[in-house]
């Protein structure tokens, strides 16, 4: 799917289902004064290349909009967030790698032919180094308040695989099944969905 395609999808999704005050300036923000819909997913695993990040975001979204359709989850676990919490969640996880990635270029020899040739990359370079899901909700909630579930899951989307004290982690996933969920649908999204997207390029 292009870039163009990917970007009218997250729009699209996001006026349909996001109605918070504030939600039309974030969005704007994301359109116009961000590379929110150019940027890489990541330097160099999942969807390194343009417009990776939207991509990731929409793959997170349908992910966690599957996680929340099970009876399991709704019966059991008793987590029945809304369609507009679902949406902010998923698709503003990520919005912490905004204007992070520089595309640089580095020498790369070619397996066939033995040639070093010249070839794009990311770099990576944070100029607002604040942490990655708690950066995700200072951002977010520059423009609009979140709850404080969408708050725990979107600081704590990654789950045991990030930097936080693991009691952390487990405490917010007891005390907020949203978390585990969000955490779920993003390694799902990124060890499933996208390697296997990644493998067909």
């Amino acid at each position: 799917m292009s870039t163009e395609s990917l970007k009218s999808e997250f729009i699209e999704i996001y006026k349909d289902k996001i109605k918070r005050d504030g939600a039309d300036k974030l969005l704007d923000y994301l359109i116009n004064k961000s590379d929110f819909f150019t940027a890489p997913a990541s330097t160099q695993y999942h969807l390194s290349r343009e417009g990776g990040l939207c991509e990731h975001s929409l793959n997170v979204y349908k992910c966690l909009c599957d996680y929340l359709a099970r009876p399991r989850v709704k019966e059991t676990y008793g987590l029945n967030a809304s369609e507009e919490t679902a949406a902010i969640a998923a698709l503003l996880h990520d919005v912490c790698k905004t204007d992070c990635y520089i595309v640089s270029t580095r020498n790369k020899k070619d397996k066939v032919t033995g040639k070093w040739t010249e070839v794009p990359f990311y770099e990576f370079k944070d100029k607002l180094p604040y942490g990655h899901g708690e950066k995700s909700v200072y951002i977010i909630s520059g423009f609009m308040r979140l709850t404080r579930e969408e708050a725990f899951a979107i600081r704590y989307h990654m789950g045991f695989a990030g930097t936080e004290d693991a009691r952390s982690v487990g405490a917010a996933f007891e005390m907020y099944p949203l978390a585990f969920a969000l955490s779920t649908a993003d390694m799902e999204a990124t060890y499933f969905v996208e390697s296997a997207e990644d493998e067909n390029q």
